[in-house]
């Protein structure tokens, strides 16, 4: 059976989402609606799934939280990375360059395929 993309898509973001989070964080803390909006799309599937992540990611230890008055309604919990954060998001950037290159090459080497960097196919 062939996968979909669907199915391709939510492979691929098992295993960046939680870095891109990470990265996200690195300006500054953010309120989980915030850390949605920047990521929805290809990288986020809904703001459903994002909060067990943020979840997991604090029990981890690579995110802390406060709570934090608002103007516009209840308290909101901010998100901030914590050292083991910034640790992960670097160990995490020095593999994914190589890996990427790596898959873009291969992808690259397929017949009839653009690499999607202004180069003909090969």
């Amino acid at each position: 059976m062939v996968p979909s993309e669907a199915q391709v898509l939510a492979n691929l973001r098992r295993g960046v989402v939680d870095h891109c989070v990470l990265a996200v964080l690195r300006t500054g803390e953010r309120y989980g609606l915030d850390i949605a909006r920047e990521l929805e799309g290809t990288l986020l599937a809904g703001t459903g799934t994002l909060y067990p992540l943020l979840s997991r990611l604090r029990k981890g230890g690579l995110v802390a939280t406060s709570w934090q008055e608002s103007n516009e309604g209840p308290p909101r919990r901010y998100y901030r990375l914590t050292g083991d954060g910034e640790a992960a998001l670097r160990a995490f950037e020095a593999a994914w360059v190589p890996f990427r290159e790596a898959v873009d090459g291969a992808l690259g080497e397929t017949p009839g395929r653009s690499t999607g960097r202004g180069e003909e196919p090969r």
